[in-house]
């Protein structure tokens, strides 16, 4: 499974939109130019986390984005759904009835074998997304990342809201 790279970009947005003050905004442009993105397909990842309740934007000459709620109230599975909706990760078409040895009054009375084994990992990966909220990010950073990085972001995106 691949996923979009706008899911990428969204947690590493999601995680630099924390860093900005109440009452102010860190602009597109500037999202965009931190990450080297390009800033149109930016834009759509920032639009379905605005629609999705994670971020809110404004527009304006002071406009972008900032978070919506609180780095503990949003989960790493509400960026990735934001993103890439809430369905299943699997499809399953029912290719075993293509098989020519079946007889035609062959009834299939459970879910198809292979697809219980998907949905069931398409489960526990949204359950990993979902026990994985920005604050925990934070906290991972602050023990992976050099201090003197954490404050130069920090102030990076401070600079610009």
């Amino acid at each position: 499974m691949i996923l979009k790279n706008q899911n990428e970009w969204a947690l590493h947005c999601c995680s630099v939109l924390s860093w900005v003050p109440p009452e102010r905004y860190l602009s597109t442009k500037a999202l965009a130019e931190f990450h080297d993105v390009p800033k149109e397909y930016l834009s759509k990842a920032l639009q379905a986390l605005s629609q999705a309740g994670i971020v809110e934007g404004t527009l304006g000459p002071s406009g972008g984005y900032r978070l919506a709620r609180k780095p503990s109230d949003i989960t790493f599975l509400d960026i990735v759904e934001a993103i890439e909706g809430k369905g299943s990760t699997f499809a399953c078409t029912e290719i075993r009835k293509n098989n020519p040895c079946r007889t035609a009054k062959h009834c299939d009375n459970k879910p198809c074998a292979v697809a219980r084994v998907m949905w069931e990992a398409d489960a526990a990966w949204r359950n990993t997304l979902r026990g994985v909220r920005l604050s925990d990010l934070a906290k991972t950073l602050k023990e992976t990342v050099p201090a003197d990085l954490l404050e130069k972001t920090g102030a990076w995106v401070v600079d610009r809201t």
